[in-house]
């Protein structure tokens, strides 16, 4: 594999691990790698960074071209100073992806001093470019956040969008299922036709298309923050997916109607206890089949 093409994989992070020992065999290999890392000290300018790589790719090629004099030195060091700007920018610009997987659980801080905890099987991303201006982050899953004052904070999700300028609210979105509790402050839901504005203890629920309504929440936070589910008349579907992402188990309902529904919570610490608080109100039965699959029935 030629030279430039080396380059270029390696700044898109797409080596293979023999494309990387012959990067690693590159005459300027040290001098890329030590450059990329120090240049992280430095702010770059705006400018096209496929250009500028391309020129000092071709600077590279031009260098090992001619016959060696003093030009070559200030030469290498201008180019591979493009490389590193390059390096930088491209680094820079990238969005942070946070993933939980089933049953895990993180709590993160944002550049502006916001924070936010990610409930199980979660993905959160936003971009750290030009944050204080634009606070706008993608969530698929569920996630609680303590947003500082600042600009606009966006939370867009696939089913819809949560606006706020400083408040705590929590935000679960699931399939079929979109629900936006605000604790703190006012938060405003915009989903479809929908436009809500919410209160500390108000919530916006849709589930499978279909506007809910639902109590006044007294809670000062989620309840998973306490690692504990909490359900009021929710379709027992949704307490076995929940229970699912929580214990990394596969629950099997047998002879089971998923559309009853459930009022009850269960803790993210004690399986045993865990099941029972979800099977015995509706007098389910159930049994370790594996220990991955639990089956739940009415024998």
């Amino acid at each position: 594999m030629i030279r430039e093409e080396l380059i270029k994989k390696w700044l898109d992070n797409e080596l293979n691990p023999q494309e990387f020992e012959a990067f690693k065999q590159l005459e300027d290999y040290e001098e890329l790698v030590r450059l990329s890392h120090g240049v992280k000290q430095f702010k770059a300018p705006e400018y096209n960074t496929s250009g500028e790589l391309n020129i000092a790719l071709q600077r590279i090629k031009t260098i090992k071209s001619r016959p060696n004099n003093w030009l070559n030195p200030v030469l290498r060091i201008a180019a591979i100073l493009a490389l590193s700007f390059s390096v930088y920018y491209y680094t820079t610009t990238l969005d942070t992806n946070i993933t939980t997987l089933v049953a895990q659980k993180t709590t993160l801080e944002l550049p502006d001093d916001s924070f936010v905890s990610l409930n199980a099987e979660s993905t959160l991303i936003y971009n750290k470019k030009d944050w204080k201006n634009k606070r706008d982050i993608s969530l698929n899953g569920e996630a609680y956040f303590k947003v500082a004052k600042g600009a606009t904070f966006n939370v867009n999700t696939p089913i819809g969008t949560v606006t706020v300028l400083g408040t705590q609210f929590n935000v679960k979105q699931r399939q079929n299922y979109f629900e936006v509790v605000c604790y703190e402050g006012s938060v405003r839901v915009t989903q479809k036709s929908n436009i809500v504005t919410l209160k500390p203890g108000e919530s916006f629920l849709i589930l499978n298309g279909k506007r809910i309504a639902k109590e006044k929440e007294t809670a000062l936070n989620p309840s998973w923050i306490n690692n504990e589910s909490s359900f009021k008349s929710m379709p027992f579907a949704h307490v076995i997916n929940e229970f699912e992402r929580q214990y990394n188990v596969n629950l099997d309902p047998q002879n089971i109607d998923l559309n009853q529904l459930f009022t009850g919570n269960f803790s993210h610490e004690d399986k045993e206890l865990a099941l029972k608080s979800i099977t015995l109100p509706l007098n389910i039965n159930y049994r370790l089949l594996n220990d991955t699959t639990i089956v739940l029935s009415r024998d």
